[in-house]
């Protein structure tokens, strides 16, 4: 009984410990697991997406060298590593770009880049992909415009707001109640006791309260946060220069942006190539990256005309009106929404093309939409092609507004031909016409006495033209100075009162003197002017 028992006992144990062997390893493995994932997740960096829409390719180069500027002071063995690429030459272009901390040493998230240049609804499909559940809570949609062509800009804008109405409807129910979530969010963003700081940090408290929505924001909410870039605001100058613009037409501008983007909770910011801007905080900011080290805030301006930031949540009606009078910002809300609300189809079915870096072309634009934001934008902001056409035009209709100018080359290849003519049939000058005459007149008493070789001297004289030579600086006229003297002398000498009588010979002694004159100042050596003979003696 005792030898059974122990046996018993033995058996018993040995059988619940190797029963319990097998439970405690897989206690061991699960505990390794959840730690490795525990330390996986701790290294994982944040994921956030930019949509870059509209813009050429140079453009959206530019615009990511300014997100991406401090990256010029990374440590040495940072900027020996190799830059990633930019593919965006075609269709749905991509690039990725780390947000370093203000110590650059830390990544504080990695952001995937997407580029599209077309707003053609055809690549819907590309983009839908890209909002998913989890994606949307991390995106952020960034439109591109250029200071370049700022008449374009409302039709752009238009365009890419239809794409993105038409793909946010075509999402799946999840993505729909994401995005609800995300827009009461940012709504409640920077209001009331909140405020929206460069690090992307609500700053409450539980007791604070959201003010009430004012008029004209967030009635058109997109789902997604929004940003507006327009980049090249150093052309500003050029519009002065060469366009005549002035204060009003760039706060007409401004005005319109702000109360557009107002309807959509977007975000405005002027850039240049040049000037350092606060590009980073606001898009930082709208991503929710934020650094422990240093923090900007996002501060509004509206003052500096190449300098305008105007953050979400902050522009509202009032403040539109304030920066110029006679701007009516309820008949610009209702516009925009009859815009957004127009068929992109029958937009494109007329045009005939999808457009280029993200506009229609130029040449043809829709047709005019009654009470449409976009028709009062371009009646006040003209398109110089259209005004181009429209000089066209009334040319053809036989109203002038410009004379065109020859070409150079044309001008004086016609003069050439006038003065020929001119230099046929000119009359000779007052100071050869007494040699002209007098050379026909020889010819022509040479002809009548047979003189064949005076008649030939008198032709030559006439072709020729005068014998000229510079006498202290002034030029002199030989054969008109001789005949001077011959008039002076002829004028000097008396005539003769009868056939009979002779001259006088005053012109043989004036000869006379001056001969003795010069052959006295020939003999005399050093001696002084009194010495030398008179111009009347004898």
């Amino acid at each position: 009984m005792a030898s059974n028992n122990r046996t018993s006992t033995y058996t018993q144990v040995s059988t619940s410990s190797d029963h319990d062997r097998p439970k405690s390893a897989d206690e061991k493995k699960n505990l390794w697991s959840s730690l490795l994932d525990s330390v996986a997740s701790g290294k994982r960096l944040p994921e956030k997406n930019i949509l870059v829409l509209g813009g050429s390719t140079e453009s959206q180069r530019e615009f990511l060298e300014a997100l991406s500027t401090d990256n010029s002071r990374r440590t040495q063995d940072r900027q020996s590593s190799k830059q990633p690429p930019i593919a965006n030459n075609f269709a749905l272009g991509y690039t990725y770009h780390d947000v370093l901390d203000a110590d650059h040493e830390d990544i504080l998230a990695r952001l995937s880049i997407y580029l599209l240049s077309d707003p053609s609804p055809s690549f819907t499909p590309l983009l839908q992909p890209l909002l998913t559940p989890q994606t949307i809570p991390n995106t952020l949609i960034v439109v591109l415009l250029d200071w370049s062509q700022p008449w374009f800009w409302l039709r752009q804008l238009r365009d890419w707001i239809r794409l993105l109405r038409t793909l946010l409807v075509s999402l799946d129910s999840d993505c729909k109640e994401k995005m609800e979530e995300v827009m009461i969010s940012w709504r409640d963003r920077g209001r009331g006791g909140n405020s929206l700081d460069g690090g992307g940090v609500s700053n409450s408290t539980e007791g604070d309260v959201s003010l009430p929505l004012g008029p004209g924001e967030w009635e058109e909410a997109l789902g997604l946060p929004l940003c507006v870039v327009c980049q090249n605001s150093d052309h500003i100058e050029n519009l002065e220069k060469e366009r005549s613009w002035k204060e009003e037409e760039f706060d007409f501008v401004l005005q319109f942006l702000r109360t557009v983007l107002l309807k959509h909770g977007a975000s405005l910011i002027y850039t240049a190539p040049s000037v350092t801007s606060p590009l980073q905080s606001l898009v930082h900011s709208s991503l929710g990256i934020h650094s422990l080290l240093k923090r900007q805030p996002l501060k509004h301006n509206v003052i500096d005309r190449d300098k305008v930031l105007v953050p979400p949540n902050w522009d509202s009606w009032g403040k539109i009106r304030v920066l110029r009078d006679g701007f009516d910002v309820e008949a610009i809300n209702k516009g925009w929404s009859v815009d957004i609300e127009e068929s992109y189809d029958a937009v494109v079915a007329h045009d005939g093309t999808n457009g280029v870096n993200g506009h229609a072309s130029p040449e043809v634009d829709a047709p005019p939409v009654p009470g449409a934001a976009v028709e009062a934008y371009q009646e006040t902001i003209r398109d110089p092609s259209l005004d181009a056409l429209q000089a066209t035009a009334s040319e053809s209709n036989g109203l002038k507004l410009e004379v065109s100018s020859q070409d150079a080359q044309t001008f004086l290849a016609t003069q050439v031909g006038v003065l020929d003519k001119i230099r046929q049939g000119a009359e000779p000058s007052a100071m050869d016409s007494s040699r002209v005459v007098r050379g026909r007149q020889l010819s022509q008493s040479r002809v009548e006495e047979g003189d064949d070789e005076q008649y030939d001297e008198g032709r030559v004289n006439e072709h020729i033209g005068p014998v000229q030579f510079n006498m202290g600086g002034i030029q002199v006229d030989a054969d008109d100075m001789l005949q001077r003297l011959r008039d002076r002398q002829t004028y000097q000498t008396p005539e003769p009162t009868s056939p009979s009588t002779v001259a006088t010979p005053d012109g043989k002694n004036q000869n006379e003197a001056l001969a003795s004159f010069f052959a006295g100042l020939i003999k005399r050596g050093g001696g002084s002017a009194a010495n030398s003979p008179k111009p009347g003696a004898s």
